[in-house]
């Protein structure tokens, strides 16, 4: 990272009170399997991986970001939870082609507009919200995986608006959000 450039990504961000339940979550994990990684972000579905920019151009990205808000609110559903092993916890959503219609439609106002590159171009796009990664060890991971893979989390998530995050050097914090022009 080159002096003056800070690490930001977009994401949803659920409201209260599914953001505590989902954090309540993260934090057994991190008690119960020494996974502390999660508690270092919001609860977050990544729209957009995260990118540098140049702090001192941070007003253009909320200006143009702003921009990007002629859509429509939307329902997600949570269902339970999956894994990407053998490090990685989530909770799952049902499928949902208004969410990825979404991501698709900003990805491509962010490439457009900001030069913005993402990497879910490459890979797909695979929608979660994450409560373990990276520190989670592979003994750990198979206790904790046994321990939610059959647990239930079912909600509904109203999509009504998208968040910039920032990174501090030490943690995520939700910074901006961009509600939705056609929240109806």
């Amino acid at each position: 990272m080159k002096a003056g450039e800070q690490r930001y990504f977009l994401a949803l961000i659920p409201q209260e009170p599914l953001d505590q339940e989902i954090y309540d979550v993260k934090v057994q994990i991190a008690e119960n399997f020494n996974s502390k990684g999660a508690l270092k972000s919001p609860a977050h579905l990544t729209l957009h991986m995260p990118f540098l920019w140049k702090e001192r151009n941070e007003d253009r990205l909320i200006q143009k970001l702003a921009q990007a808000t002629s859509f429509e609110s939307f329902n997600l559903f949570l269902d339970g939870f999956g894994a990407f092993p053998p490090k990685t916890i989530y909770v799952k959503n049902k499928a949902s082609a208004k969410l990825k219609a979404f991501q698709k439609e900003l990805c491509q106002f962010t490439k457009r507009n900001l030069h913005l590159y993402n990497s879910t171009h490459n890979r797909g796009f695979h929608p979660h919200i994450t409560v373990a990664f990276r520190d989670l060890k592979k003994e750990q991971f198979e206790m904790a995986w046994s321990e939610y893979q059959d647990e239930k989390l079912e909600a509904k998530m109203v999509v009504n608006s998208f968040w910039l995050l920032k990174h501090d050097g030490k943690v995520w914090h939700a910074y901006k959000e961009f509600e939705f022009k056609g929240r109806g």
